[in-house]
């Protein structure tokens, strides 16, 4: 069984969120779970998600999102091979920190603030500084946020002949 996860934000906090599609860390099943940073694709919403009004407040942690495509290719290769009965985490090739990045980004899209805050809240969580990215070894990204351009990798799709 191959699973989908983020990275150790918060444990508790994101446990409750997968807990029914977790396959017991004892278990007689055989199992590999892929954790992964966040996704580009989900810059945006993680941004509007931290506005309120036209301030988007963040908190100055590390940061290291990766593209969904990365993300998929290491759940494809981890999904054929014998389970781990483990996990391997998966994350961006290059790591932030939070408030800069987002300043960065949304300087080139939408004209917000982004103010630093110590206690800004992600998803309703306080974070460390290390909340956000790899607590170990782990499997970063190709795609680099810069090359980035919103669109899935162009890959060979097979259809069926009528």
């Amino acid at each position: 069984m191959a699973h989908r996860d983020v990275v150790d934000v918060d444990e508790d906090f994101y446990l409750a969120l997968f807990v029914p599609d977790l396959p017991p860390e004892n278990s007689s099943i055989p199992f590999s779970l892929v954790h992964a940073t966040q996704f580009f694709e989900f810059v945006q919403s993680i941004a509007d998600a931290a506005t309120e009004g036209s301030v988007v407040r963040m908190a100055p942690v590390l940061f290291q999102p990766v593209a969904g495509d990365d993300v998929a290719q290491v759940v494809g290769r981890t999904a054929v091979r014998s389970p781990l009965n483990g996990r391997v985490e998966v994350a961006g090739p290059e790591q932030y920190r939070m408030d800069e990045f987002f300043r960065t980004v949304l300087a080139d899209q939408h004209p917000r603030e982004v103010v630093t805050d110590e206690h800004a809240r992600y998803f309703g969580t306080e974070l460390s500084e290390r909340s956000l990215v790899p607590l170990g070894e782990a499997i970063l990204g190709e795609t680099r946020y810069a090359e980035w351009h919103g669109h899935p990798r162009g890959y060979p799709v097979s259809r069926s002949v009528s």
